[in-house]
């Protein structure tokens, strides 16, 4: 407990304000829903630790972690996204609005 500080949450903290403009103030890229705003967060993670390479690593945080043996490139990140949505939903026919 001697060497817990909040330096490390407040470094990530700025990153994540830094990387996305919905912690801004003053935006127009806010989530309306909590869930988007969650995935959006999610993804800026993902991309954070298993597709950025750090300078003081040399690597990403995922590699120095053990977690993965190479980068990922965006299109893994999109291919995971992908598998894990639920299909679409059929949309209705089209009805035209009625005249009154």
């Amino acid at each position: 407990m001697s060497q817990v500080g909040t330096s490390h949450i407040e470094r990530q903290n700025l990153t994540m304000r830094m990387g996305m403009r919905r912690f801004t103030r003053l935006t127009n890229a806010f989530s309306k829903k909590a869930e988007n705003h969650a995935y959006a967060v999610a993804l800026h993670f993902m991309h954070y630790n298993f597709c950025r390479t750090h300078k003081t690593l040399r690597m990403t945080p995922a590699m120095a972690a053990g977690l993965v043996s190479s980068p990922w490139e965006i299109e893994d990140l999109v291919a995971l996204v992908e598998a894990a949505a639920p299909a679409p939903k059929k949309r209705g026919p089209y009805k035209p609005r009625q005249k009154t």
